[in-house]
């Protein structure tokens, strides 16, 4: 007769992947309910107990807060761009990333506005304020690089991205990549209905004229 092997238990998660794993589950309720929705509601999405919400977040202020930045975290959409083969035609690839991008953008703007119709405004410390102020003025300087997590930091993130993607074919183009990137992006981060990503990418490539006899 042999012995059962002896059951194994699943390591307990760090306060970090707990956090994590909450936030998760209660992003698309925010998206949904904004303010409104309950930690309990939460605690069943995430399959653990409402204790255990507050054991990984002081309060639910403080949860909202993680899910806020969360929706604005750049790094999935970052891997989304960096996922995209090199390998396919340039308008193909500026599409994906614009879809990418958008959806992304789109994400980010139903939390948002979901937690600020319900009244929800992030906490913001003396110390974050103080901070906030002493960077945008060192980001004044020339030469200094933005802070990391911030707006600025985010943005170069995705413009290097997008200046990767463009730039094997550097030797067709009459401006720089990097040129080419901001107006791209500057194209999609327009708050007015803009093209559909592919009418978008080719404008960026293309213009809008017919023909350079129509300008004449």
């Amino acid at each position: 007769m042999t012995d059962s092997p002896t059951r194994r238990r699943a390591p307990a998660m760090s306060t970090e992947q707990r956090r994590a794993m909450i936030v998760a589950a209660a992003l698309p309720l925010v998206a949904e309910h904004g303010a409104a929705v309950t930690t309990g509601q939460i605690a069943r999405a995430a399959g653990i107990g409402e204790g255990t919400v507050f054991r990984a977040f002081g309060d639910k202020d403080e949860l909202l807060d993680a899910c806020l930045t969360e929706a604005m975290n750049p790094g999935h959409v970052l891997r989304e761009l960096a996922s995209i083969s090199l390998d396919e035609p340039l308008p193909d690839r500026l599409t994906q990333a614009a879809e990418a991008l958008r959806a992304h953008l789109g994400r980010m703007g139903t939390v948002i506005g979901a937690l600020h119709g319900t009244g929800h405004r992030r906490e913001r410390g003396r110390g974050d304020r103080d901070g906030a102020r002493e960077g945008d003025r060192e980001g004044d300087r020339e030469g200094d690089q933005p802070s990391p997590g911030s707006r600025e930091a985010s943005m170069k993130a995705t413009r290097e991205a997008i200046v990767e993607l463009i730039e094997p074919d550097r030797s067709a183009l009459r401006l720089e990549p990097e040129k080419i990137a901001s107006v791209f992006l500057g194209m999609l981060f327009t708050r007015s209905q803009g093209p559909s990503p592919e009418e978008l990418v080719d404008i960026l490539l293309h213009g809008t004229l017919k023909s350079r006899e129509s300008a004449a």
